[in-house]
């Protein structure tokens, strides 16, 4: 579509579609090897992010079984998180309580995931230009608000079983329960990791790696229950705080993520891959404003490039399509993008202040 701003620009590029997809596999995927213990003592203290756009990549959208490899496993954490929490029930381990709600803090951030998908699957209308991909930011918000009562549950619980102790019951099926915990974690780090490798998808490989870690968290309940069976009434409750701050770690990094979605805020780096590739783009001199922005899990970009300030309304045109087409292959995530061509200012003038005058 061809576009002037009084006189002063030439060209404008807005979104079209391309006969070929833009989404390309990393042709060396990253090879994630056994975390070291440092490494996962690290990942409990600042686990990695949640959000949607991290977790998926190209590789696992445009595959089923990577979509369905998600799904299971996550499917397998909720069944461990419920049968701890009617062992917890039967306890009364504040540990067990938080490596419970921390399985299902856990499996809930897949949540805005789902409806991402669903959502992007109906059409945008006249009222919902975009579509509705801000779906998965409202799910985000209350998923934040369900994690942070668990982390407060968790917590009241702990403090109040550190002042006034009480024996913890059934410590067999206490220790029963971490192992489970233990195991499921294991199980879904080494199916996602397997899955994640055949299909190139890094993501997969780092949820996998994640789950790995969390493991650990389980196996500090088996730590709990067995020094309550050596009469150490605090154990428990000990487990039960350290359990809470590694959920608060989860509430913190979700929140921080829910924030600056809605807040349209990207990583620096995308807006420093979007500047390089419209650079390299022949019949680009140089860029002006480079606005990017989530929807969903997908990105949209608004960008000016300058170009000869001699060159026709077709040959800006042209310069700005292929100027897109680079934004398209650099950016894995990018939906679509609006690139305009405005004409390269004579020496010494303000571009900034040119553009302002003419708008």
């Amino acid at each position: 579509m061809l576009q002037s701003r009084s006189g002063a620009i030439l060209g404008s590029m807005s979104e079209h579609e391309h006969g070929h997809p833009h989404e390309h596999e990393d042709e060396h995927p990253r090879e994630a090897g056994r975390p070291g213990l440092a490494s996962r003592v690290r990942h409990l203290a600042r686990p990695h992010s949640h959000e949607p756009s991290d977790r998926v990549d190209p590789a696992m959208e445009g595959s089923a079984a990577g979509m369905r490899v998600l799904w299971i496993s996550l499917a397998v954490l909720g069944a461990t998180a419920l049968v701890q929490a009617v062992i917890t029930v039967a306890s009364g381990s504040v540990a067990l309580l938080g490596d419970t709600l921390h399985n299902a803090a856990d499996a809930l951030t897949a949540v805005p995931l789902g409806i991402a998908f669903l959502a992007a699957r109906r059409p945008a209308s006249r009222r919902y230009t975009y579509g509705y991909g801000r779906a998965e930011d409202l799910a985000g918000v209350l998923i934040v608000a369900v994690i942070a009562a668990s982390a407060v549950l968790a917590a009241v619980e702990a403090i109040s079983r550190l002042l006034h102790p009480r024996p913890v019951s059934g410590l067999i099926a206490v220790a029963a329960a971490a192992l489970l915990g233990f195991a499921s974690n294991e199980l879904v780090a080494r199916y996602r990791i397997r899955a994640g490798r055949a299909i190139g998808s890094a993501a997969l490989v780092a949820d996998g790696l994640h789950a790995r870690a969390d493991g650990f968290a389980s196996l500090a309940v088996l730590l709990a229950a067995g020094g309550a069976a050596l009469g150490w009434t605090w154990a428990d409750s000990l487990v039960g705080l350290l359990i809470t701050a590694a959920i608060l770690a989860v509430l913190r990094q979700a929140a921080r993520e829910i924030y600056r979605r809605l807040m349209d805020a990207v990583d620096p780096a995308l807006v420093d891959a979007a500047e390089a590739a419209l650079r390299d783009t022949p019949g680009v001199l140089g860029t002006g404003a480079v606005r990017l922005r989530w929807i969903g899990h997908r990105l949209r970009a608004e960008c000016e490039v300058l170009v000869d300030a001699g060159a026709s309304a077709v040959a800006a045109h042209q310069v700005a399509a292929s100027a897109e087409h680079h934004l398209l292959h650099a950016l894995p995530h990018l939906a679509g993008a609006t690139v305009h061509a405005d004409p390269q200012p004579a020496a010494g003038a303000d571009h900034h202040a040119l553009l302002a005058a003419h708008r």
